[in-house]
């Protein structure tokens, strides 16, 4: 178990950006929404002196993940479902597998739970045997933000047992062509709960849509937890409307050409002598280069933003996260990041 540095666990990308830089700094995908999704978010405005019906949208969700509808709750962005775990939640031992995404801890610790944490060492693969035996809640991310790294689907089921709540946060799953590791349709798990997230693939940070699927008992107790139409008639469209076959068939796609530019931007910042944490999987790269703070100000001179890494436990001030975006604007970050180092 690592010592708890004072870290500040509320500092996100978003923080970086300013009008005028070219945006390495956050996760979400470029050029997003869609057309076709703004115009559907767009004509369910028509529709806002009604109150919010998420009917539609759960049996949505819990059919793209072959799920029962009563095992899907929808969420004003992941982030509201990490608050509502910790809100409901009573654990004994609460363990945050880290460098991760830190509002699962900022959650945990508003609640009033003391949270240890599992720090892996670069390049940060999970082994469930660090995990403590009696730890009952166990938050893990899958692939993990900032580390791009893919845990096996078998890992982490490994680390499912009765008596523990396993939060895996799969907010960059469809990344990942096929998501062969995904755990969204493992309901025989016990004390699973997966969250997932619209922001990142469909450009939906402003709206606020996601959801998580867990056993239908700890869904209800959550539910009740809620305030009342939490997620807006637009948000619910869009929840819809992303979970359609056509949907996840155009997200598919598009995690193929990231695949492709991911390799292609790893290899030209390696070759800069970056270190690139291998074997990322999501919408970012991690690297670690000495006085990676002075090139972060150096860079956001020249009009590019990145993502510091020392706010993410477990990292320091040698760490960088940077999105991966199209080939030209990749191009752009590798030549200027070749004129300063």
């Amino acid at each position: 178990m690592a010592p708890e540095p004072d870290i500040d666990l509320r500092h996100h990308g978003d923080t970086e950006v300013a009008p005028g830089l070219v945006d390495f700094a956050v996760n979400v995908r470029a050029g997003t929404p869609p057309r076709w999704l703004a115009e559907r978010i767009a004509a369910a405005l028509g529709d806002l002196a009604a109150y919010p019906d998420p009917g539609p949208a759960r049996a949505a969700v819990a059919a793209r993940h072959r799920r029962d509808p009563d095992q899907v709750l929808l969420t004003a962005g992941a982030a509201e479902a990490f608050v509502l775990l910790a809100r409901v939640l009573r654990p004994r031992r609460a363990v945050v597998v880290h460098p991760q995404f830190t509002e699962p801890e900022a959650a945990l610790r508003a609640a009033g739970h003391p949270v240890e944490r599992v720090v892996l060492p670069p390049d940060f693969v999970l082994d469930p045997a660090a995990v403590p035996a009696d730890a009952d809640l166990v938050m893990v991310g899958n692939p993990t933000n900032p580390t791009s790294v893919l845990h096996p689907a078998a890992t982490l089921a490994a680390l499912a047992r009765p008596g523990r709540v396993l939060v895996v946060d799969e907010a960059f799953a469809d990344c990942v062509p096929g998501e062969p590791e995904s755990l969204s349709s493992r309901a025989d798990l016990p004390g699973l709960v997966v969250v997932r997230s619209l922001t990142k693939t469909w450009g939906l940070a402003g709206l606020r849509a996601g959801y998580l699927l867990a056993a239908p008992g700890l869904v209800r107790a959550l539910a009740d937890a809620q305030p009342l139409w939490s997620v807006s008639t637009p948000a619910l469209v869009a929840t819809r409307e992303c979970s359609t076959p056509r949907a996840v068939a155009e997200a598919d796609a598009w995690a193929r050409g990231l695949s492709r530019e991911r390799a292609a931007f790893a290899a030209a910042l390696s070759g800069l002598g970056l270190r690139v944490t291998p074997n990322a999987a999501a919408s970012f790269l991690l690297v670690r280069v000495p006085g990676a703070q002075r090139l972060r100000t150096e860079l956001r001179a020249r009009g590019i933003a990145v993502r510091r890494g020392d706010t993410f436990p477990g990292l320091g001030a040698d760490w960088l996260r940077t999105a991966v975006r199209d080939f030209e604007t990749n191009s752009q970050m590798t030549r200027t990041l070749a004129e300063l180092l």
